[in-house]
């Protein structure tokens, strides 16, 4: 991909996070993430409905009349999106690859930030840490973001969680909602580093998923080859019992999946290439905001 067909591919994803923002999005994101608190703004003097707790004592003594610290609501918010760029997810059988979805997510979400002045930084992985970004605000920080989620090529195939999570743990000092995209195909634990990242900040994790991997067509024998390991395997389809045994194995790997999440209280979200996604990530936004 050259320069201009950059531009022109990024431009594109801006209008289109516009139109989402402003006609599904518009106040869910400023109500359902809030900010860290409240900060000082000024002082003021001293009425019977203050409480005294808030005298500033210094600027009393100066001005020879009571006076209490103003506080107002801190709005800023520091986001980081974290996506998997491992090999299983350049995967599709729809009209789209599962990390088309992801950096339409992640474009989505950095534009969302701009337009609310928020501080946003990425995180690319795959077994590595390919790329972090610090979070920041301005357009032109937000450009630089969508420009590495469409263009960069990772180094690995392979996918670690942990590895991710843990970087994750050590790096962010403030607190930070944490949107962690990927398709969730790791052999490995990752319990312990999603449930400390989830208690320290705010932690969404986005799952993508492709038909294909849901429910395989019944089509007979079929040649597939897995792209982190590079293993390849002959299946059939149509054997008996293999859709049982297959979705038994879902089941059995969403139940720990979800067990997870459950367990570090962290928001779940799934969304599949060929259904649209506008609609589920509002009903979640309003369904969050409801708890807060």
């Amino acid at each position: 991909m050259n320069k201009d067909e950059l531009h022109k591919k990024v431009k594109l994803f801006e209008i289109k996070s516009k139109r989402h923002i402003q006609q599904l999005l518009a106040g869910a994101y400023h109500s359902v993430f809030k900010g860290k608190g409240i900060e000082f703004c000024d002082v003021k003097e001293y009425s019977f409905e203050d409480d005294i707790k808030d005298i500033d004592w210094n600027v009393t003594a100066r001005a020879g009349s009571t006076y209490v610290k103003n506080y107002v609501e801190e709005r800023e918010l520091q986001l980081v999106i974290a996506v998997d760029l491992s090999a299983s997810q350049n995967f599709g059988s729809q009209t789209q690859l599962k990390q088309d979805l992801a950096v339409e997510l992640g474009a989505l979400l950095s534009f969302s930030a701009l337009n609310n002045r928020d501080r946003v930084g990425l995180l690319l992985f795959s077994d590595e840490i390919e790329k972090y970004i610090p979070p920041k605000k301005g357009r032109v920080h937000v450009l630089r973001l969508v420009r590495d989620l469409i263009h960069f090529q990772a180094k690995s195939p392979k996918t670690d969680l942990s590895n991710a999570l843990n970087f994750l743990l050590k790096t962010i000092k403030k607190k930070a909602i944490v949107f962690l995209i990927s398709d969730f195909i790791d052999q490995k634990d990752f319990t312990r580093p999603a449930v400390m990242l989830g208690k320290k900040h705010d932690l969404v994790a986005i799952r993508i998923t492709d038909p294909f991997e849901e429910l395989p067509p019944s089509i007979g024998y079929i040649h597939l080859q897995d792209s982190e390991t590079g293993e390849e395997r002959i299946f059939n389809l149509k054997r008996k019992g293999f859709r049982e045994d297959y979705l038994r194995y879902l089941r059995e790997n969403d139940q720990k999946l979800k067990a997870v999440f459950k367990k570090g209280k962290i928001d779940f979200l799934q969304f599949e290439t060929n259904v649209p996604y506008t609609a589920q990530l509002t009903h979640f936004f309003r369904k969050r905001a409801q708890r807060y």
